[in-house]
């Protein structure tokens, strides 16, 4: 999954309706950051689909508007600020449906406490890390062998003790811990870089 790293260029590319492979690329870089964000907000499946799709509507009812000026804050706040009042209008729109049928559980969870907007702005940046992070490991896996990855993946990722680890890959648990600091180095480097072509 392509990172959600925004280039002028494509900002520019966006402005040709035309340029399908612009609009694919962006689709692929922010579509699941909006989708996910959604998700996490309570959101079922479908309509964390349809949150993405009303967002992307609106990115591209403005594309021809868009100017990279990063004196004016960047794109990624202002596609958190178009999400996030989609997400309130579709929740809004919801709740009103929802009363209007009397279904009483979902009419609890959606006058459950609202987050507050630190939360949200909160929600988006780490959703917005973890697809950076996920694109930083795309982008680094072909550089190790199998047991570096294996060694990183079981201590970093799910969580397994290095002792564990070395068992399962037939090494020592020093050589665990080697792997996994020099792929955690590496995706480290990969991630500012990626942070840096924003």
């Amino acid at each position: 999954m392509e990172s959600p790293v925004t280039r002028a260029s494509l900002l520019l590319r966006l402005k040709d309706d035309s340029d399908t492979e612009a609009w694919q690329e962006f689709l692929r870089l922010y579509g699941p950051v909006v989708y996910h964000f959604g998700r996490k907000r309570g959101l079922q499946d479908a309509d964390a689909v349809d949150l993405m799709q009303e967002v992307m509507r609106t990115v591209a009812a403005h594309a021809n508007k868009l100017d990279y000026d990063p004196s004016r804050g960047s794109f990624r706040g202002w596609l958190f600020t178009v999400t996030r009042n989609k997400l309130y209008t579709f929740l809004d729109r919801r709740r009103h449906r929802e009363q209007a049928t009397g279904d009483s559980t979902t009419r609890q969870a959606l006058q459950a406490t609202p987050d507050r907007e630190s939360d949200l702005e909160a929600s988006w940046e780490q959703e917005y890390q973890q697809q950076l992070t996920a694109r930083a490991m795309e982008r680094v896996r072909p550089e190790f062998q199998k047991n570096s990855w294996d060694a990183f993946w079981l201590t970093a990722v799910d969580g397994v003790p290095a002792q564990e680890a070395a068992k399962q890959l037939n090494l020592s648990p020093g050589a665990v811990y080697v792997h996994k600091s020099r792929v955690l180095a590496r995706l480290r480097e990969e991630v500012q870089r990626l942070q840096s072509e924003e």
